[in-house]
């Protein structure tokens, strides 16, 4: 016989389960994004409606970019949704800074001779140009090779980039532009390894 006293398992109280709240379960949530993104991206390609490219580029703007990053701001850059959301994020930006964007890009241009070919800017690149530029880069998401999608925003982004550090931008500007060019770009790698998913 057991000297040991036997306790009865303790269960939580109210305060335990305090801290489960009642939204959607994340991964659940991450699972849905992953999906949404797949279909939006792979499933265009297979689309003859000649309006659904419009409907993606705009998408933010109907469907709020709040919903968008609830969905797909948490995933990895190597992925789909990932790089949507990067590229949302992207148009939104240039959309609602055209100027700023503008200023930053022309002062980033001649230093990244090549990018500026790849992101394929009218010169002189105004306000309304960026955003036409952003939203043809979007186009590219149904219509085109998603690949060049992604290499054309990442040499946008990273023009802009070199223009933030031709203006004296504070470092963390011009460190965020950066990062976002090269994860860009290394999701185009991956969309041409057939391993981005």
């Amino acid at each position: 016989m057991s000297d040991r006293t036997h306790h009865r398992p303790m269960t939580p109280g109210a305060g335990f389960f305090a801290e489960i709240d009642g939204g959607a379960d994340p991964a659940v949530l991450r699972e849905a994004g992953d999906l949404a993104a797949t279909v939006l991206v792979r499933g265009a390609r297979s689309s003859d409606d000649p309006a659904l490219a419009e409907r993606i580029v705009h998408l933010a703007e109907a469907e709020g970019l709040e919903t968008l990053a609830e969905v797909w701001s948490g995933a990895p850059a190597d992925t789909l949704a990932g790089s949507l959301w990067r590229l949302f994020l992207l148009r939104s930006w240039v959309h609602a800074a055209p100027e700023r964007v503008a200023k930053e890009y022309d002062a980033g241009q001649r230093r990244v001779d090549v990018a500026r070919v790849v992101a394929g800017v009218a010169d002189p690149p105004g306000p309304e140009e960026l955003r036409s530029m952003v939203d043809e880069v979007l186009r590219g998401i149904a219509g085109g090779d998603f690949a060049v999608t992604l290499f054309r925003a990442a040499a946008f982004a990273r023009i802009v980039a070199a223009g933030r550090a031709a203006l004296g931008s504070p470092h963390e500007e011009i460190t965020r532009m950066l990062v976002l060019s090269e994860q860009l770009e290394a999701a185009g790698q991956g969309e041409l390894r057939h391993a981005l998913g």
